[in-house]
């Protein structure tokens, strides 16, 4: 317990101090940046996982209540950027393994696993059962999503001249409190029903799936409150903090080091394909870029939410990627196992 208060009021700390100081995204990058800097000081944190997770499907219904009958139709037009997206994991995959392998030398498994851009804790349940270190496996993808949320909101604001300091929402008080009770119905059973049917990312999809059907039904005309997405910013920017808990120097010198320059790549290979979308003039190029961008789903459905980006362009790329992660991953190391 003591533990998971200090965590608590660490990431609350991160969270004033970016307020404070005026800079972007308080509830997201203030309790990613704090935990960082505790967990480099040796303190320990925790969090809740349950409690983590079920923030995560406000995200879900925040998506979920973007999509109309227009934007559902307009999804029929991305079937060429959504193409590219195969050839962009296979890059990432062909770039990232020998850098993990013949730089850092990981075995095939850390380093397949280390390299593939989906969602952390899937990442981590399919490399700890083919055998991969969790431990360099939590690091390098904690600080891939941490490298990536950070270096997009400085992209969004110099390149795009994006607000980033729009409200995600309504506030509370402003919400029918029907619609309230139906988004809170929409988040936990459409986690529940996704988790049972063995959905990837179920605290996401499955309620967005969910709130998408009431909106489109003409039961859903808001967003969830702005109080409740902040609180969703929160829980996300702190366990992705909470990750680099007990970091050792050691570790610091290896997988921290190893995912920043990881990172670096990635961002390259962002900006090659969100170019070529742009010279193609097949989307808008600030979509294509949140579209592209290999961070992780909520943290860039939060930045999507904020600058108002297309969210059905957005989320459907960032679907696709994670299904051609988890689907290519087991396959890829059953097909080349460990080999130097």
């Amino acid at each position: 317990m003591r533990a998971i208060l200090a965590t608590f009021l660490i990431a609350g700390a991160g969270v004033a101090a970016f307020m404070v100081l005026g800079l972007p995204l308080p509830w997201l990058l203030g309790p990613m940046t704090s935990c960082l800097l505790a967990a480099l000081a040796g303190v320990r944190m925790q969090g809740i996982p349950l409690l983590n997770e079920t923030m995560r499907t406000i995200l879900g219904v925040a998506v979920g209540a973007t999509f109309t009958p227009q934007i559902l139709g307009s999804m029929t037009q991305m079937w060429p950027t959504l193409l590219l997206m195969p050839v962009m994991v296979a890059c990432v995959g062909l770039t990232g393994v020998p850098y993990f392998r013949r730089v850092w030398k990981y075995d095939f498994t850390t380093a397949y696993y280390s390299s593939m851009p989906g969602g952390l804790q899937d990442m981590l349940a399919f490399g700890e059962e083919a055998g991969g270190n969790v431990r360099t496996l939590s690091l390098v993808h904690a600080t891939r999503i941490l490298v990536i949320v950070v270096v997009l909101p400085v992209l969004l604001v110099t390149v795009w001249d994006a607000d980033l300091g729009n409200a995600p929402g309504a506030p509370l008080r402003t919400l029918d409190a029907t619609e309230l009770a139906l988004m809170a119905v929409c988040a936990i059973a459409g986690w529940r029903l996704a988790k049972a049917v063995g959905m990837f990312g179920a605290s996401i999809l499955g309620p967005m799936i969910l709130t998408a059907a009431a909106a489109l039904g003409g039961l859903l005309h808001n967003r969830p409150p702005a109080e409740a997405i902040w609180a969703a910013q929160f829980f996300i920017g702190m366990t992705v903090g909470v990750k680099y808990s007990g970091i050792t120097m050691s570790e610091v010198r290896r997988d921290l080091v190893a995912g920043i320059g990881f990172c670096g790549l990635l961002i390259v290979l962002t900006l090659i394909f969100a170019e070529i979308v742009y010279a193609l003039e097949l989307a808008p190029p600030l979509e294509t870029l949140l579209a592209f961008a290999p961070g992780g789903q909520a943290e860039l459905a939060v930045l999507a939410l904020i600058v108002g980006a297309d969210m059905a362009f957005v989320v459907a790329h960032h679907v696709l990627r994670i299904v051609l992660v988890i689907i290519g991953a087991p396959f890829f190391s059953r097909l080349f196992g460990d080999r130097p």
